[in-house]
Formats: C-alpha cells, structure tokens, sequence
C-alpha cells in the first residue's frame, strides 16, 4: 500500500513499509519500548518512518497511556553558567529515554517560580528536576505533600525528604581552606552565598570547620554573606570585608561569581591578586582559565550533577514508592594563579 501523497503517514503505512505489524512498529518507534525488538527491525522502521517522513503524534498517544513523556525542569538564574552543563547533562539522560524537558527560568522570584511550576504542571509532565531549592521552601513543601514527583539539584530542602543530586561541597571547602594554609595564609576570609540555600549554608559552615580543624583565625569579622550568588553582590561583599580591615590574605569565595566580584574590587582598590590577597572559587565555570591572573576554584561535575538528578528522577517516576535517597559527587580543587604565599 502506497500512502496518500496528500496526507500524512500513519503508524500504519510505516508498518507496511517495514513489513511488519502495527504493534511492532510502534515499539520499535517508542525509546522506552524499542528494546523489546530486535535491533535489526527497529533500525528497519525506524528507517521506513524517516523514508515516509513519519512523525509520531505525541498527544494521541499520551491521552492513550496518560503518559507525556515530558519533565519540567527549574532554573533559578539562566544566566549563571553553572546551569547550561546541568541542562545539558539532564537532556541527555532524558532524551535517550524518550522524554523531553520543559525548562523555566524562575529569575529568583517566588511568585514566578509559582506561576512557572504552575504551568508545568498544567502540561502534566511527569516530573519535576528543581534547581532553585531553599532551606525554607513553602511551595516544594506543598508540591511534597500534593505527591509531585521531584528531584532536587544542586541545593536541599530543610527537613523534606525528597530526592537530591549535590556536588560535596564540605569537601571542596575543606580542600580550599587547605591549600591556602599550606601557602602559610592564617587569616582567611569567607564571602558566602545566601544562607537561606543549603549551598551557602553548607559551604560556610564547613568553611568554620575547616578553619578551626587548622588552629586558624575564626573571627566573626572574616565572613561576609552575599544576599545573591552575584558577581555584584560578591563584589559588595568584598568591599566590606576591606573595610572592616580584618588583616586577611586570602579569600574564599561562596562561588565563581562572588569570586569575580572580587576581581572587580580589586581592580577599583589598585590591589594585586595573588600578592596582596589569594582567591578562590567554587564551581569552576568556563574561561576561568583566561582570566588575570586564571582563578583557582573548585571543580563541581555539573554535566554529571544533571545526568544523576535525571537518572534519579526516571527512577522516582518507575517506582514512585522508591525510598528518597541523596547523592554526593565528587569534587576536586583546581590550583591555578590566584593563590599564592602571602606577602612576608
């Protein structure tokens, strides 16, 4: 049967073109069910729909299983170029399974972060991956309780136990605070993130950890929180921590970003980094290797921080009474030019 030139094929013209049934066809043309065929007639279909110009109806056949094949996925700031590896890393995970993702951008605005999910929601997609989690998160608390199937990336929520996928932050700035100790600083500074995110909170306190496990100067004084992970807001931060003339030779910075902002002080102040004070960052964005002098900083997997959190998430919607676990990457520190000896 030759199909109407004037209409569309169906799964149907592509199953004769094959030459075999409807049903199979359909398996061999569904990435969630291609593998109960053999690889030899699904690559048969599949080059038969692409002859045909066949293109699956997606709503027909998520009104039939009331499945959507699709995930909502939660940015707080798409600017941030820690998130474009992380989307990255969950469309490949999802895509290979037969999903496609939704992604928002919330701007660090609750009601839009509200009015985002909401939307989401409204597309019935069968879970969401959220990268903007607070301590204190009212509305994933209530999606918590409402049963939504959910993920979290990068940050945690208080008490809740719902899924995460997070870098081991405590580790990273642990590695920090060591590798400036052994240069001899003994006054080191801490910029933060928010402490209302699980990130800054966890990466300060291990920041006081670290600094007292090494007899190290713990003043008050030598920690700064930034309201936002900004290269502005870091850049305040930086100005008052120089103002409290603390004495410090080093900083730790609660993220690139906040690290940049330092950058940016110091060329307004006509200071010197590394030899008026060290810098380190955390997440390792791209082309911190380009800058003067390159930034040494904590590598985070994030490519592989999204495929996790994807991973988890088809895990959660397979079985949804799957217990809620946490999982932590590995991180590593990446000495580069902005650490160096203090000044004698």
């Amino acid at each position: 049967m030759t199909p109407n030139p004037s209409s569309a094929p169906t799964l149907r013209d592509v199953a004769e073109a094959a030459g075999v049934h409807t049903a199979t066809a359909s398996r061999a043309l569904n990435p969630k069910t291609r593998q109960q065929i053999s690889a030899e007639t699904a690559r048969r279909v599949m080059r038969a729909a692409q002859a045909l110009g066949y293109q699956p109806n997606s709503a027909a056949r998520s009104l039939k299983t009331s499945r959507t094949s699709t995930v909502g996925l939660v940015i707080p700031d798409l600017t941030n170029p820690l998130f474009p590896p992380i989307v990255r890393g969950v469309e490949s995970v999802l895509e290979s399974s037969g999903y496609n993702v939704w992604i928002v951008n919330t701007d660090n605005d609750e009601e839009r972060e509200r009015a985002k999910i909401e939307s989401l929601r409204s597309r019935q997609v069968e879970g969401l991956i959220v990268a903007t989690a607070r301590l204190d998160h009212p509305l994933l608390q209530q999606l918590h309780e409402q049963g939504v199937t959910m993920v979290l990336i990068n940050r945690q929520v208080g008490d809740l136990r719902i899924p995460a996928v997070t870098g081991d932050d405590a580790t990273g700035v642990a590695a920090g605070v060591r590798h400036l100790a052994e240069l001899g600083h003994t006054r080191i500074a801490h910029l933060s993130g928010p402490l209302s995110t699980s990130t800054g909170l966890v990466r300060s306190q291990a920041f006081r950890h670290a600094v007292r496990d090494r007899g190290l100067a713990g003043d008050a004084a030598l920690v700064v929180e930034c309201a936002r992970w900004s290269e502005d807001d870091g850049a305040a931060a930086m100005r008052e921590l120089l103002e409290r003339d603390t004495g410090c030779t080093a900083v730790v910075a609660g993220n690139d970003l906040i690290a940049l902002g330092c950058y940016d002080v110091f060329a307004e102040r006509g200071l010197s980094c590394p030899d008026d004070l060290s810098v380190i960052g955390f997440n390792d964005m791209p082309f911190l290797d380009k800058l003067r002098p390159p930034l040494t900083t904590v590598a985070v997997p994030h490519h592989e921080l999204g495929a996790e959190a994807a991973r988890m998430l088809l895990d959660c919607i397979g079985e949804p009474e799957r217990p809620a676990r946490s999982l932590l990457l590995p991180v590593s520190l990446i000495v580069r030019g902005s650490t160096a000896p203090p000044r004698a």
